[in-house]
């Protein structure tokens, strides 16, 4: 009898990017959302990248990935993967197999631990390999660090330069989609807020594609930190969404939506388009801000740090390295935030996050978004942030498993807590839509009760409000700060600040 011959495992290690193929050589990458992965282009091209996004992945996509890669894998994974592999496959019939080997990369974040971003290059690997295109090279960019060095062949540089970019490409894009969903329910005429986000986006692209920074290695930094080109940029995003007129007196719910990384980042048919099917629905959104999960990992960071002190000697110098470098990623945040009138929502403060979840969920259990999922729930309902928190989680993620599970005892001891998770399997949209619609239904109730209660104790009417809000044009333009005065929902606000206005 003749046994087939036992092959190893051996872990996946890409052909060399030489520098000398940068100019030839073009870099994909994706998974994100339009408005960061636009931005982070033009970092990159700064640099003297050629690159080109991926296309928001499909049904299709979905279906790919379980046939190339794993059928068990969680949604993220069978997306991404069939994602990639299905933009490669049609490269590879335009060419061939070998010419995109030659012309193109892959570049996506990994990591480690208990979710299983950590192993998406391997099933990348598998499928690329089952689909004909084992040779495609693909480069892993840790999450968790700002200098990795270059790549082997020098093409890729995962320098200061390039990581301090991508930072910022974050920052800036939170800030502009923030706007936005702050925006669009309420806007006079149908389009207008989009036209001003695609605006404001196309002019960051152009300030990142052509900043001074250059590649500057070990100025860097400083440049990142004191410049105030970035501001500068967004006032000019300010003046594009001052055109936009808003009628902020349309009683909306606010849905707080959070969940693993990827299905609360994502817009499409990854996450069955929630944040347009809510906001179809008559909601307002708050969107989920990358800007805090990077903030989320140096927390993370810091703990370790924590818990070393008095068993290594440079712990608390490390852990004052990861706090001030928090404070500037806040400070960064806060400065773009405060050029359009302190409109976009702030960041939680991580440590506070940790406080308020510490009942339900061990800080040090620190799977996908851990702790931080509790923290961000009762941050909003304790703060009158939202009416309702949506959370995506994927079906069979583990750590996602474990906070749906420690939401249990949250919603048992704050019952009026309005927490729908959603569980995203990619084609079971009927399912996890109108589960997300019976507790919106409550959200709309509470939302309208707030409403009528405000104009009840300042003794207005609907139309009363409304000929208040007409003596005061300033407040329908977009980037009128409405101040948040004890209600959850931003009709409730209005009428109490036109109320506030009218005693004056």
């Amino acid at each position: 009898m003749q046994h087939a011959a036992i092959e190893h495992f051996r872990a996946y290690q890409p052909r060399p990017f030489t520098r000398a193929e940068r100019d030839q050589v073009t870099i994909l990458f994706g998974g994100l959302h339009w408005r960061v992965e636009r931005l982070i282009q033009g970092a990159m091209e700064n640099l003297g990248y050629c690159t080109e996004v991926l296309p928001v992945a499909t049904k299709e996509d979905l279906l790919a990935g379980r046939e190339l890669a794993d059928i068990g894998q969680c949604c993220p994974t069978s997306f991404t993967t069939g994602n990639l592999a299905n933009v490669l496959r049609t490269k590879a019939r335009a060419t061939s197999p070998e010419d995109v080997a030659k012309k193109f990369v892959y570049v996506t974040a990994g990591s480690c631990g208990a979710c299983r971003f950590g192993q998406y290059h391997q099933s990348y690997e598998l499928a690329l390999r089952n689909a004909g295109l084992g040779s495609f090279r693909m480069f892993l960019l840790a999450q968790n660090g700002l200098e990795q060095g270059a790549a082997e062949g020098g093409g890729l540089d995962l320098n200061l330069p390039f990581t301090l970019g991508a930072i910022w490409s974050v920052v800036a894009s939170d800030i502009v989609q923030d706007m936005e969903y702050q925006t669009r329910p309420y806007e006079v005429h149908p389009g207008a807020t989009e036209r001003a986000a695609r605006e404001s986006i196309q002019h960051l692209y152009e300030a990142f594609r052509n900043s001074p920074v250059n590649g500057k290695k070990w100025s860097a930094p400083l440049w990142y930190i004191f410049t105030d080109y970035f501001r500068q940029a967004m006032r000019e995003v300010r003046r594009k969404f001052e055109r936009v007129e808003v009628d902020r007196l349309r009683v909306k719910p606010v849905v707080k939506i959070t969940g693993e990384f990827y299905l609360q980042t994502v817009e499409g048919e990854p996450n069955y388009n929630i944040h347009r099917w809510l906001e179809a629905e008559g909601a307002e959104v708050y969107p989920a801000a990358i800007t805090i999960w990077l903030d989320y990992l140096m927390r993370l960071a810091g703990q370790d740090y924590e818990d070393h002190i008095g068993i290594d000697r440079t712990a608390r110098l490390k852990l004052a390295g990861i706090r001030t470098a928090m404070r500037l990623l806040r400070r960064t945040y806060d400065g773009m935030r405060r050029t359009l009138g302190d409109l976009p929502h702030e960041m939680p403060d991580q440590y506070e996050l940790r406080e308020l979840a510490s009942p339900y969920y061990h800080s040090r259990l620190n799977g996908g978004e851990g702790d931080m999922l509790i923290g961000k729930a009762l941050w909003a309902h304790h703060k009158k942030k939202a009416h309702m928190i949506c959370e995506l989680s994927p079906y069979s993620c583990m750590p996602n498993t474990m906070s749906i599970g420690a939401m249990a005892a949250v919603a048992g001891k704050f019952p009026d807590l309005l927490y729908a998770p959603l569980e995203i399997k990619g084609d079971a949209e009927v399912h996890a839509l109108s589960r997300c619609q019976m507790i919106l239904t409550e959200a709309k109730r509470r939302a309208q009760k707030e409403f009528d209660d405000v104009l009840k104790l300042n003794g207005l009417t609907p139309e009363r409000a409304r000929e208040l809000l007409d003596t005061h044009p300033e407040m329908k333009r977009a980037t009128y700060k409405i101040p948040r005065l004890g209600a959850s929902g931003t009709a409730a606000n209005l009428v109490l600040h036109l109320a506030e206005q009218a005693r004056q």
